[in-house]
């Protein structure tokens, strides 16, 4: 629901918001599950010293390929862990936009309600102006760094346009001045809002 008023008409606009083995002649080390053979390591038969050049080639291969491997799967992983920082971060700053500013917009609109009907708007305002703060902050603290720049200027301007109408309530503003804050965080609310949809 969006909230405004209309000093003219007196009535309710509705704008608000919007880890080793040793071997004769052959040194192998066991190490973290992993068998490392150095390269140019020799076997002896009959005493005669021979190169193994068939095994270390193919050792390397293998070495490598599980490197690569294993690099692949770091990276999936590490992939899949910032998702889900991403999401629970977007998740926890919509969710809480949502729930707060419902409670603001409902203390906001009762105090225009009174205002459009020339009843003193006094009962109104201390509980609108904390709604709106309380809005604000609470938006506030749920921003992260996983958020994007996008969802995180949008957030802010919310912020921003909720206090600016709690302060014009406060103040007394003239009646231009609230409706223009009004708009605004009408504005901001239904552009975060729709980041949120967008999001999930």
């Amino acid at each position: 629901m969006l909230i405004g008023w209309c000093a003219a008409s007196r009535r309710f606009v509705g704008k608000f918001p919007r880890r080793g083995a040793l071997a004769l002649g052959c040194i192998s080390v066991l190490l973290m599950g992993l068998i490392y053979l150095v390269a140019g390591c020799t076997s002896v038969t009959d005493g005669t010293a021979t190169p193994d050049t068939l095994v270390a080639p193919a050792y390397r291969s293998s070495v490598s390929a599980s490197a690569s491997a294993s690099s692949a799967t770091s990276r999936i992983r590490e992939s899949q862990r910032q998702q889900s920082l991403t999401t629970r971060a977007i998740k926890g700053s919509c969710d809480s936009l949502a729930t707060t500013s419902t409670t603001a917009i409902d203390e906001v609109n009762a105090f225009v309600a009174a205002f459009n009907a020339g009843r003193s708007t006094g009962p109104t305002e201390g509980p609108a102006i904390s709604a709106l703060n309380d809005s604000a902050s609470a938006v506030e603290s749920s921003l992260s760094g996983a958020l994007s720049s996008d969802m995180r200027d949008a957030l802010n301007a919310y912020i921003d346009a909720a206090r600016a109408v709690a302060n014009a309530i406060g103040a007394n503003a003239p009646i231009a001045e609230f409706n223009r804050r009004v708009d605004q965080l009408n504005d901001t609310k239904t552009k975060a809002l729709k980041l949120c949809l967008a999001a999930f």
